[in-house]
């Protein structure tokens, strides 16, 4: 997208002309990151998508009838993936940014302001966390939707990724606290026969549940019953809050028990032992890690198990966790981790003739998109630039300010872009952000609806 044609509006309006499922766009002239291995980085490539699907990337490609992208001066770049993030507390956004511990935010939000929620709170707040996704480049949202106090909660918050266009992932669990109908997990068949019948769409389904019991009770911890609930319906799990010496003890009685694996996402990770980790490399099991959440709440040793999780051979996803103390951005997340690591690699031979062991750009770029699908369960569809996937991808300025001149496009998106450097974003071949600004969206009509929620959540009584 130079400055004079694919920031304007003439192109974004030929695009749409084009029914979708016809609709042929090529990009030329960009530095393609395509973080697919076989693919690496073509500079002055192109990159063709015909309906939903990438079909070509290279120099010079030659297409017919396609609206042409001049994309001279940008980076073409796989869209973000968040493995984790509680999207229904958006707009509480900050209200906690020091929160001091993991107990000080579950006595707050989860035995506090969610017990008030309504299905209108949980769009709401559902679908500002997937808008601002979407503006800051994240293309896949897994919502582990924590607060499905009624089939309407969860309704609602499905609905809600569905109404933004993003890919969601809506990873359902019942509340931790509060009054509830008690239809979850037995309410998930109802969710996949309504929302999720087809393998071709946005929104995939997965079981959200718990490392153990110590927070709420047994009903939400991960083991034999509802890995079997899972299984049965065909659909993945994500285990949140595992850290330290008692989810470590769960994980090798998962593993004892056969319920580990691919299909299995274990979030944070953190302060597990060597033994958790060798039973969770040996099973294929994924994992996400929230950088700042580890770091800035405290969980557990508080620093992001990036070390421990590739030492078992285990490449993670990365994610957001809670905007009521956390960014909202994965170039947040990406930045953290890698100045994380790598001060703990070099003070770890800090003294010493031993080399640090350092990951690099290029690796939590690889975390923050091909492996944060494949810890989604979306390898297959997103991630990379690779012909045959879905077109979800993101137009960065290599020009701007902030960004000139173009020396290393990974460590430029890494390091040094921002939200405002997206020009375009597009999902499954559709244009949702265009020259920096989220389509479809009547921003005064969603700030007065997300007051108007916030003001209720906030003044009514915890129950």
């Amino acid at each position: 997208m130079n400055l004079n044609d694919t920031t304007s509006t003439a192109v974004l309006e030929e695009l749409r002309r084009r029914p979708a499922d016809r609709r042929r766009i090529l990009f030329t002239g960009a530095t393609v990151v395509t973080m697919d291995p076989a693919l690496g980085v073509i500079d002055g490539g192109d990159l063709l998508v015909e309906g939903d699907t990438i079909t070509a990337v290279g120099p010079h490609l030659d297409a017919a009838d396609a609206v042409a992208v001049d994309a001279t001066g940008t980076i073409l770049t796989p869209g973000f993936v968040d493995t984790h993030r509680h999207a229904w507390e958006a707009q509480l956004r900050r209200i906690m940014p020091d929160v001091d511990d993991l107990g000080g935010y579950v006595i707050a939000t989860l035995a506090g302001y969610a017990t008030v929620y309504r299905p209108q709170d949980m769009y709401t707040g559902t679908r500002l966390a997937a808008l601002t996704a979407i503006d800051s480049g994240i293309t896949t949202m897994l919502d582990f939707s924590h607060n499905s106090r009624t089939r309407e909660h969860s309704d609602a918050a499905v609905e809600a990724l569905r109404d933004t266009g993003i890919r969601g992932v809506h990873a359902s669990m019942g509340p931790h606290f509060g009054d509830w109908d008690r239809q979850w997990p037995g309410d998930l068949t109802r969710l996949r026969d309504r929302y999720f019948s087809s393998d071709d769409q946005l929104l995939t389904l997965r079981l959200a549940t718990l490392a153990t019991d110590e927070i709420a009770g047994p009903a939400l911890a991960y083991g034999p019953r509802l890995a079997r609930v899972a299984q049965e319906l065909g659909i993945g799990v994500s285990v949140d809050a595992v850290f330290g010496t008692a989810s470590s003890d769960e994980v090798l009685r998962w593993a004892k028990d056969g319920i580990l694996g691919p299909d299995v996402t274990l979030i944070h990770a953190t302060g597990l032992t060597p033994q958790a980790w060798q039973a969770m490399g040996a099973s294929g099991t994924t994992v996400a890690l929230a950088p700042t959440s580890d770091a800035q709440i405290g969980l557990e040793t508080a620093i992001p198990a990036v070390d421990e999780a590739l030492s078992a051979g285990i490449r993670p996803g990365l994610s957001i966790d809670v905007e009521v103390a956390l960014a909202s951005d994965m170039f947040t997340q990406m930045r953290a981790l890698h100045a994380i690591q790598r001060m703990r690699a070099v003070n770890a031979v800090h003294g010493t003739d031993r080399q640090p062991s350092r990951i690099t750009t290029h690796d939590v770029l690889d975390f923050a998109t091909l492996q944060g699908a494949r810890t989604n369960g979306l390898a297959g569809v997103t991630g990379s630039l690779t012909p045959g996937k879905k077109a979800d991808l993101l137009v960065i300025r290599a020009e701007d300010l902030n960004n000139m001149p173009l020396n290393d496009p990974i460590g430029t998106i890494v390091l040094g872009s921002d939200a405002r450097n997206i020009s375009a974003v597009l999902i499954d071949g559709e244009p949702r952000k265009w020259d920096g600004q989220v389509l479809d969206v009547d921003l005064p009509a969603l700030r007065a609806e997300v007051h108007a929620s916030r003001e209720y959540v906030l003044n009514t009584p915890a129950v």
